[in-house]
């Protein structure tokens, strides 16, 4: 049995996330248009049997990926290029394999992954652009950057992150190392980079990350209180959650 990796770009704005979701009556295929099932269709129809694919991370609707790693397997050998060919060929043009490999069969995309980098980008503007509004998230309010990065200081580091995942996360331990945390202004314009470094992550763990410290860059939290925050260890005590579109899966090393 063949294991092959992709890597994978997509634009999430017209996906219900990448976890395809049973149809309310049980029967097969999709029942919203998700990109793992988008994925495993367009496979299905190349190697002639049902196609299950696994990924490193599984982003929420309207998230982005540039650097998304998955695998999945089959008797079917044709070289790495064609697969790249074949699988594109086919998918939207929101969807995009940038690289196909044959990796050891115990090989599995989500489990051996050392860590993930997410991104999220805001723009601090008065005046929105209707061109970015699906990969951005405009915000008007101006933002002060020294705060949201002394605010961020008190988050790196081994933590109980329940003030910071979804209400319905079910994940066993609200336990994660935040490896690193950055935000930078880019080009002096009034975007803002954040960038989240772990092993695994909560479910919507970095959008609320992110929705507290604009609050603390508002001036609504003081820096110090973030760490009063994931001491309460309640959802309720941390600022709002971020919209989705800002936030990319930018990479996944092994």
């Amino acid at each position: 049995m063949n294991n092959i990796r992709l890597l994978i770009e997509y634009d999430g704005t017209n996906y219900h996330g990448w976890q395809r979701q049973a149809s309310p009556h049980g029967e097969e295929g999709d029942a919203h248009q998700t990109i793992q099932g988008t994925i495993e269709d367009v496979l299905t129809g190349i190697i002639k049997q049902p196609a299950k694919v696994v990924a490193a991370g599984r982003t929420d609707a309207g998230v982005h990926a540039m650097g998304q790693v998955v695998h999945f397997k089959t008797t079917l050998q044709i070289n790495e290029s064609s697969w790249v060919k074949a699988i594109n060929s086919l998918l939207p043009a929101d969807i995009v394999v940038k690289k196909a490999e044959y990796v050891p069969e115990e090989f599995h995309a989500r489990f051996d992954a050392k860590s993930k980098v997410y991104r999220y980008v805001i723009i601090n503007s008065g005046c929105p652009s209707p061109f970015l509004r699906n990969y951005v998230w405009h915000m008007k309010r101006p933002l002060d950057i020294a705060l949201m990065r002394e605010g961020s200081q008190y988050l790196i580091g081994h933590h109980d992150f329940s003030s910071f995942r979804a209400s319905d996360c079910s994940a066993k331990s609200p336990v994660r190392t935040l490896d690193r945390l950055e935000i930078e202004e880019v080009s002096g314009e009034g975007i803002f980079l954040f960038t989240f470094e772990a092993r695994s992550f909560l479910q919507h763990m970095v959008r609320n990350i992110v929705g507290t410290l604009v609050e603390v860059g508002r001036g609504k939290i003081a820096p110090s209180d973030i760490g009063n925050i994931l001491e309460k260890r309640d959802r309720r005590s941390a600022g709002p959650i971020a919209p989705p579109q800002g936030l990319y899966l930018s990479e996944v090393m092994y």
